[in-house]
């Protein structure tokens, strides 16, 4: 049975969707842009702040559930512009640095909200 999450500590669904969705076996997270939970937009920052934010973003939504990024199997990362993929990947695996989840990583060619990363993720909730 499907069940929506929502928290305070990550930021708001901007659109008609939920910060996440559960079934009991998985947990899957929207794409996280690089909003705080104030809803500060970070599109001036360097690609690999927004990237801690979002990772923040997914943190945050799987922490409300009791659950960690240790949790995470898969990720899928939607770049504005590929080249950023190290500065990208290089904050990417301080969060990530033991064991990580699969992942896919895309340039989508435009971001929403102009930012330069969105990442999404599914984790295991056994």
């Amino acid at each position: 049975m499907k069940r929506t999450i929502s928290t305070d500590n990550a930021a708001a669904a901007v659109g008609a969707y939920s910060q996440a969705t559960t079934n009991g076996d998985l947990l899957i997270t929207a794409g996280q842009l690089p909003l705080t939970a104030d809803g500060e937009l970070l599109d001036d920052e360097s690609v690999g702040r927004q990237t801690e934010q979002c990772l923040d973003n997914v943190a945050a939504i799987l922490e409300s559930e009791g659950l960690s990024l240790n949790d995470v199997l898969k990720t899928t990362v939607f770049l504005d512009d590929i080249d950023d993929f190290d500065a990208f990947n290089e904050a990417y695996s301080e969060y990530f640095d033991e064991d990580p989840p699969a992942r896919s990583a895309v340039e989508a060619g435009a971001v929403p909200k102009g930012a330069a990363v969105e990442i999404e993720a599914i984790a295991t909730t056994e």
